[in-house]
């Protein structure tokens, strides 16, 4: 008879290889031996796919029972063959505790992301790879501030000393898919307490409690930053060509000079940094046409809205790396601190460990219900702005092609006929031939006014939406980091309620979901908030312009009129 297993949880699959289940329904499992915490069966419908061990249970009829072998190879490869009983010899794990300290387990960080190729090469003085002096500070791998004061971080939250008593060794398996973005992010690494690192006071982030949930500690030093005088540059006597912008930041009022390879560069330390933060999209590149004015133009407004939203963020606008992007002016003291940015090792994992949290924990249900609503919501946006960016396209191409045209086919309609009415010499008829003729030119000149109002009212648009599309692709990410924490939750509980795992560590294992759901939740809470306020501004915009777009045209078409009067 085939085996078989009740969910007694439910699961969505976030990957390509496993199978969404609801509670009670019934599974055919390929093998009762786990692989890393997942069980291969198929449901009803003949899907076939894994699924958490921990979500569901074994089936067995009174016959299986009797015939079970009690020295078959036990389900957790860290119980010895021979079941439960022959534990009084299996050398027992080291207490659940603060530890001294133990080296960070994260894929992700060891895999340092550098985007080194774009439309500019790193191949400038700033960018030399030429050894420099140490960060001041760095001493002997542990970090030493202004002060002398070390901090070290670990995730082993749990009672101290010899008192933590574990029930057993059943652990919280790993993911099986070691690709997934619950694993390559650290969120896995953390949450199963294996990040620890140094952190400084000025690394510290906070999580407060708002009006509408948890949200990002506000920045006490807002700033700004103008984007301006886009700049040809060459260099190697003329051979290389690049475009340079000249950002100025309210805080410092020092200008600074930075070119698209540098942004890249920024943004490429933002992601590897911060696991849960949306870090805004860059511009897209382009291989030809760098040059041309429309392109430069283009891409300056879009690095404007980047900044806008850089600025506007209580975390990133304070990190370290973005501040040094934006302030540092010295060629030694940019390759130092490009240095210092690539080396940090408060990423990934390690990056949860910067994060405070308000005092009472979050109720787990409730945060997976707004985490379910912001993926619908997400999906939905994401649907209309790109309905609502094609309809946009389309309407502003038909206003520079289609309108213009067909507004100046009319007004030379108009003067063919003025052109006609003056063959006839009569004088009375020479003030209606003129009104004729000013209204040829009117129409034509209204033409033109289609051709030019899309750069005022819906490029800005175009432009927004383009930001907030790179917004919506990494929420995706975002979530399935805060749902593989609360995964990890779920298996601990249920190991807890089988006596296999000591409620300590799975307390551990809940303190650490807390603290990505917290940032998962403030994040969200301020993509709310700007996207209100972006959106409310671009909106007024876009109607004034389109209000003084058609008062234009009405005031053109009134003074053709005036013409008649003395026609």
């Amino acid at each position: 008879m085939a085996l078989q297993a009740r969910v007694i949880y439910d699961f969505n699959s976030e990957n390509p290889g496993e199978l969404s289940v609801k509670e009670s329904e019934i599974l055919t499992l390929i093998s009762e031996q786990d692989i890393d915490g997942w069980l291969e069966g198929t449901n009803s419908k003949g899907d076939r796919g894994l699924v958490p061990a921990s979500y569901v249970e074994i089936l067995r009829s009174e016959a299986a029972l009797n015939s079970y072998n009690i020295n078959a190879e036990p389900r957790y490869s860290n119980i010895p063959a021979g079941g439960f009983d022959k534990l009084q010899n299996f050398s027992k794990p080291p207490p659940v505790g603060l530890t001294a300290y133990t080296a960070p387990i994260q894929e992700h960080h060891n895999n340092k992301h550098h985007i080194q190729g774009s439309d500019d090469d790193w191949d400038d003085d700033w960018d030399d790879n030429s050894t420099v002096a140490d960060e001041p500070g760095n001493v002997g791998g542990r970090y030493q501030d202004s002060e002398g004061s070390t901090y070290r971080m670990t995730t082993n939250i749990g009672p101290r000393g010899n008192a933590a008593q574990v029930k057993s060794s059943a652990t919280v398996g790993r993911n099986l898919n070691r690709f997934s973005t619950f694993v390559k992010s650290g969120g896995e690494a953390f949450v199963l307490g294996e990040a620890s690192g140094f952190v400084k006071d000025g690394d510290k982030l906070c999580v407060v409690l708002g009006q509408y949930g948890p949200e990002w500690q506000e920045n006490p030093y807002p700033f700004s930053c103008t984007i301006d005088d886009p700049t040809k540059q060459t260099k190697f006597k003329g051979m290389k060509s690049y475009i340079s912008y000249k950002l100025t930041p309210t805080h410092t009022q020092n200008p600074v000079s930075r070119r698209y390879k540098h942004f890249d560069w920024l943004y490429a330390r933002l992601a590897e940094k911060f696991p849960v933060i949306s870090v805004p999209h860059l511009p897209e590149k382009q291989a030809t046409g760098r040059f041309e004015e429309d392109f430069i133009s283009k891409r300056r407004k879009g690095l404007i809205w980047w900044m806008n939203h850089m600025t506007s963020h209580p975390v990133l606008s304070k990190c370290d790396v973005f501040q040094h992007f934006l302030t540092c002016s010295d060629e030694k003291a940019w390759k130092q601190g490009k240095r210092k940015a690539e080396k940090d090792e408060l990423v990934g994992a390690n990056f949860f460990l910067t994060i405070s949290t308000p005092p009472a924990p979050l109720d787990f249900q409730e945060v997976e219900s707004k985490i379910d609503g912001f993926k619908t919501f997400t999906k939905r946006m994401d649907d209309s702005t790109m309905q609502l960016n094609a309809t946009v396209n389309e309407f502003a191409r038909k206003q520079m092609g289609g309108f213009k045209k067909e507004y100046q086919k009319v007004g030379m309609s108009f003067k063919a006929l003025s052109q006609a009415f003056e063959m006839d010499q009569q004088t009375y008829s020479s003030g209606l031939n003129h009104a004729i003729s000013f209204t040829g030119d009117a129409y034509e000149a209204i033409g033109e006014y289609f051709y030019e109002q899309p750069s005022k009212d819906l490029d800005p648009v175009m432009d927004l939406l383009a930001l907030y599309q790179g917004h919506l692709a990494n929420f995706p990410d975002v979530i399935h980091v805060q749902k593989g924490a609360l995964t990890k939750v779920k298996e601990s509980q249920k190991h807890v309620e089988e006596g296999k795992m000591d409620r300590a560590q799975a307390d551990g294992i809940n303190d650490r979901c807390n603290i990505i759901s917290c940032a998962t939740l403030a994040e969200i809470q301020h993509f709310h908030h700007i996207r209100v306020r972006d959106f409310k501004a671009q909106m007024q915009h876009h109607l004034q312009q389109q209000i003084a777009f058609f008062q234009k045209i009405t005031g053109k078409l009134e003074e053709a009129l005036q013409k008649y009067d003395n026609a």
